[in-house]
């Protein structure tokens, strides 16, 4: 269950910006939602540029809680039942990248995009296991992304999409993990905070190997990213909106310049499906390391 200070965290990052406007006088700007997907038809920039997608970073230090040394699921084919020792502390990074494959369809304002992003935790430390990867997400997509420009609540809303996603782990029995889903998303933006609200639409899977797996990891998200002179603050939330039994997740990044091209990088996260074998187990971890690239 995502607790009570999560969501107060959250709220706080959301409503920040019309604090900060008191506050400071000379921001340091975001990257606008436009120039992130190529919006602007007069600005364009082809088709196949890899760009960044999610935010790359690598943390040296990763510390959990809670290490889920007996994953388990509530498919008994994918129950594991010999525990391994997990170390606590572990390394983590994530790469993510797009391109264009196709600009100006649909009344000549879409963009379909491909997108990759791997998540990796790494038992660097743990010489017992041969410093093993315990886990790595695979998780590429095919989006559509089309331009709007609406105002709402003081808001610019700048752009709607659709992909087609998958994601997975690439294990064998009993670890392995998967699911499909259909991702929608608005993307948002008002002086320098950005907001993104993504529900999405689990797909049917004859062979589930983890059947709760939105009740756990939740059946949306929300991104909120804001920009206070050099300090960068984004959280992502997760939640699958259930009042009976309510589930989900908090991730909270805090960014700093060390040049033009490297920040610091520090995250906490509380909750379920830090990864895909975690989808149901509860965890807090926090991380120490370096971002490449970011919201």
């Amino acid at each position: 269950m995502i607790k009570p200070l999560s969501l107060v965290l959250l709220v706080i990052l959301v409503c920040f910006d019309v604090q900060a406007q008191e506050l400071i006088q000379t921001p340091t700007e975001l990257t606008s939602i436009a120039t992130l997907w190529d919006l602007d038809k007069d600005q364009k920039q082809g088709t196949f540029k890899i760009t960044a997608y999610k935010p790359i970073y690598v943390a040296a230090a990763r510390w959990s809680d809670s290490p889920n040394r007996l994953p388990y699921s509530e498919n008994p084919d994918y129950t594991v039942t010999d525990a391994v020792d997990y170390n606590s502390l572990e390394a983590k990074f994530q790469l993510s990248f797009k391109t264009k494959l196709a600009e100006s369809l649909l009344f000549g304002k879409g963009d379909l995009w491909v997108g990759y992003t791997q998540i990796a935790h790494w038992q660097v430390y743990n010489t017992d296991i041969s410093r093993a990867f315990r886990e790595l997400n695979y998780e590429p997509e095919l989006i559509f992304t089309y331009p709007l420009n609406l105002t709402f609540a003081g808001f610019t809303i700048k752009m709607a999409s659709v992909s087609l996603n998958h994601q997975s782990n690439g294990r064998d029995l009993p670890r392995s993990r998967s699911w499909n889903r259909v991702i929608f998303n608005m993307a948002m933006e008002r002086n320098n905070l950005m907001i993104s609200i993504t529900p999405w639409i689990r797909l049917p899977d004859d062979d589930d190997e983890n059947p709760l797996i939105t009740s756990y990891i939740g059946n949306g998200s929300i991104t909120a990213t804001y920009k206070l002179k050099q300090h960068t603050f984004y959280a992502i939330a997760t939640n699958s909106f259930s009042f009976n039994d309510n589930h989900g997740s908090l991730q909270f990044n805090y960014l700093y310049p060390i040049n033009d091209n490297l920040n610091l990088h520090a995250q906490l996260f509380t909750g379920y499906g830090e990864t895909l074998i975690d989808y149901n187990h509860y965890q807090n971890t926090a991380g120490l390391g370096v971002s490449f690239s970011h919201w």
